[in-house]
């Protein structure tokens, strides 16, 4: 017993000092020993894998950080430059277009676009571009390739990519751009771009067609569900003529018409290249059995590759070793030389060589291990991180000062987005006006309403100051934005010393009582004015909705709140039976079209089901709008986009509530962070520190070992008496009396 209680005390002592002696990375890092010092982002995923890699098929934020970084559109912005400007990613230029008559005859390029029947894009292509290595591309000596057609049982043991221990190359042509376009068509892929596209290039509607007959003989006698389906070769035919190579580094796009935004669309992934040699290799009996697809493991020519994908657990991203190494920008915004963002300038790119992506179930957790350290960018397609914690900063003097030991950069932007209130245009009270004198009175109810509802103070109450006030439905960051007072919205605010001041509630109540409601009653009837706020969730005690009633009762206007289920509220928006609601849009690209057509009278959401929410209709606003969509980026464009927004301004079928901000939170570790909402192949250009990162690490997480060393004393303390009571026991007769040595007897003389 005395044994095993001095063994107990000893393991506890070793323990402790095995445990500070022994370790190289702090105990609770999730990584392996070492990982932090190697030149690798970490990163998180919020709850699930992106479901479609597939660049026909991703539409979603989450899937961005891998679709834009593997794949190359021939299009991309440049990082840095704001208004965003489009720049040439695997194109050699930014194509202009020809434009053609009816005739196919060659027109001037200032040509009203109105009398151009089509736009030719010939755009070039960078020769040399390889793709990422992929088992795809392997061959044998002979030629042939390595994985087609596999032999029965090859396919047993691979569930993943690298477990195809072959893979080869071979360089972009035009054709792989050809390849892509058709698949948009493909009854097989369902891109929810391709009736958008079929719209505009010429002859494509008439190949989806064509497609879906191929597929459906293809699939003629097979079982219902059936997975595996044979090949859909895309290059069996010539295809349609609005997509032709000319040559192995020629790419030929006719567009219907003039439309100038049509190279925005030439920057999303949906047009990357697709080579056919991937397509035929994923379309392989048993490929679909083992989640072996474009959708999970993507091939492309990006500055990165797929190189580890557990599902719902953890990807990477490793440096695509057949990338050219573009040049990190030289130019940006005036404050980017004071932020150190064009100290790379020139240096190839990209500079980290794996981003890890880990999966966090919570936010909590998440937080957590970036302030740890563990995680250099919390979510990289995110912006909320960022605006949390400057909110929290400014909340918490605690918080604050966390934030600035850490180093945490927090840097903001403004995001081209936009979210305002919108006035049912066919509704009677708030809407246009079945007569001129009608119109008058409701014009000036909007107006009034406009003024009284104090956006400034909506902003720093519910979006905690991180959002921009909007003058306007055009956001920073793109062409015809005008910042105040340039910009100003001159119905609700007045310029008072060189800056915008809301105009004060007795010009309001003024506006309400020519609209004929004085004091918010009918003139005619005496019976108070009530509104109704078409609500798609929440109750009537909702915070955000009594702050709303208030604005209104401020001018004596009545609000009731009309709560319902998304389902519903989506109906009534339909069905155009809403009076007054709360909307946001997100641009797909950045030019003030993708705003404007929110206005425009023909995309009315209650008869043509449009995007023009609040079924706005002024004659003179569409044909602007109609001259503008023709108008290449330069002072014309921007002067139309000026009186159009003058138009809005005055008739007020929205408040032009805020333009949201959003914020980065990196690491002080991590370069070249800049937050942007329009650029997606952000991890081209950030860079870290490793070893920075290790030494903060260790210092935030450096274990406390005197709890463990206080224990153990505790518990030697505790084990010492029962030693020494068990020691005594040992002493003791079996009468109970302790036996003594006796002491030595006397020698006999």
């Amino acid at each position: 017993m005395g044994a095993w209680l001095r063994r107990i005390s000893m393991a506890v002592l070793v323990s402790a000092l095995a445990l500070a002696g022994c370790t190289r990375d702090p105990i609770n890092s999730p990584y392996e020993t070492g990982a932090l010092a190697e030149n690798t982002l970490y990163t998180a995923f919020v709850k699930r894998s992106p479901k479609y890699l597939d660049p026909a098929r991703s539409y979603s934020t989450d899937e961005t950080p891998y679709t834009y970084n593997i794949y190359e559109p021939l299009y991309g912005y440049q990082y840095l430059k704001r208004p965003y400007e489009l720049i040439p990613r695997a194109a050699a230029a930014i194509s202009q277009p020809r434009y053609l008559d009816a005739q196919g005859n060659e027109l001037p390029p200032d040509t009203p676009g109105e009398q151009i029947a089509e736009s030719v894009y010939d755009i070039p292509i960078r020769p040399g571009i390889l793709f990422q290595p992929h088992p795809a591309f392997a061959r044998e000596a002979d030629g042939g390739y390595s994985y087609f057609p596999l032999r029965p049982g090859e396919l047993d043991d691979k569930f993943y990519v690298p477990d195809f221990p072959k893979t080869g190359t071979r360089e972009l042509t035009a054709d792989d751009y050809v390849y892509a376009l058709r698949r948009l068509a493909s009854p097989r892929v369902a891109s929810p771009i391709y009736s958008l596209m079929a719209d505009y290039v010429v002859g494509m509607q008439d190949y989806g067609k064509r497609l879906l007959e191929r597929d459906a003989e293809l699939r003629r006698g097979l079982p219902f569900g059936q997975r595996d389906l044979p090949w859909l070769d895309l290059r069996e035919d010539d295809g349609f003529d609005g997509v032709q190579a000319l040559d192995p580094h020629t790419l030929r796009i006719r567009i219907k018409g003039k439309y100038p935004q049509f190279k925005y669309w030439l920057a999303m992934t949906f047009t990357a290249p697709i080579p056919w040699e991937a397509d035929r290799f994923y379309s392989q009996a048993g490929m679909a059995g083992h989640d072996l697809s474009l959708n999970t493991w993507p091939v492309g020519t990006g500055p990165y590759m797929l190189a580890e994908s557990l599902q719902n657990s953890r990807h990477v991203l490793a440096r695509n070793p057949n990338f050219r190494g573009e040049p990190y920008p030289c130019e940006g915004e005036p404050a980017d030389r004071a932020a150190g963002l064009l100290q790379d300038c020139g240096k190839p790119t990209p500079f980290v060589d794996r981003v890890v992506f880990s999966v966090e179930k919570e936010a909590v957790p998440l937080t957590g291990k970036f302030m740890q350290g563990y995680y250099d960018v919390p979510q990289v397609e995110r912006g909320e991180y960022g605006v949390a914690m400057l909110v929290a900063a400014g909340d918490s003097a605690d918080k604050a000062e966390l934030y600035r030991d850490h180093g945490i950069q927090l840097p903001t932007a403004v995001e081209t987005s936009s979210w305002y209130m919108g006035f049912n245009w066919l509704d009677p009270v708030v809407g246009r006006g079945d007569t001129p004198e009608q119109q008058e009175k409701n014009r000036k109810l909007r107006q009034a309403i406009s003024i009284a509802f104090n956006w400034e103070e909506y902003v720093a109450v519910f979006e905690n100051s991180q959002a921009m006030v909007a003058h306007g439905p055009v956001p920073p960051g793109v062409l015809g934005y005008r910042e105040p007072p340039a910009g100003m919205n001159p119905v609700v605010y007045d310029l008072v010393d060189g800056q915008p001041r809301r105009k004060s509630l007795d010009i309001a109540r003024q506006l309400l009582a020519e609209a004929g409601y004085p004091n918010g009653r009918n003139a005619e009837t005496g019976a108070p004015l009530v509104l109704y706020y078409d609500a798609m969730t929440g109750g009537g005690s909702n915070p955000q909705f009594d702050w709303m009633r208030r604005q209104l009762a401020k001018i004596g206007i009545q609000m009731d709140v009309r709560s319902t289920d998304y389902s519903r509220f989506q109906d009534k928006m339909r069905r155009g039976t809403a009076q007054i609601f709360y909307w946001g849009w997100v641009a797909d690209y950045p030019d003030a079209e993708n705003f404007l057509f929110l206005l425009y009278g023909p995309n009315g959401k209650a008869k043509q089901g449009g995007e023009n929410a609040a079924n706005y209709d002024n004659p003179e606003f569409d044909r602007l709008f109609e001259q503008m969509k023709f108008l290449d980026d330069g002072p014309e464009k921007e002067a139309v986009i000026a009186r159009m927004v003058a138009i809005v301004q005055r008739d007020a079928p929205w408040m032009f509530g805020y333009f949201p901000m959003s914020g980065g939170a990196y690491q002080q570790w991590v370069g070249n962070a800049k937050p942007t909402q329009m650029v997606r192949n952000t991890l081209q250009y950030v860079k870290i520190d490793p070893g920075l990162r290790v030494s903060k690490v260790h210092e935030w997480n450096t274990p406390r070992w005197w709890p463990l060393v206080l224990l153990a004393i505790v518990l030697a303390l505790a084990i010492w008496p029962s030693y020494v009571a068990l020691k005594r026991r040992e002493r003791q007769t079996a009468f109970g009396a302790s036996v003594r040595a006796a002491p030595p007897k006397k020698e006999q003389p």
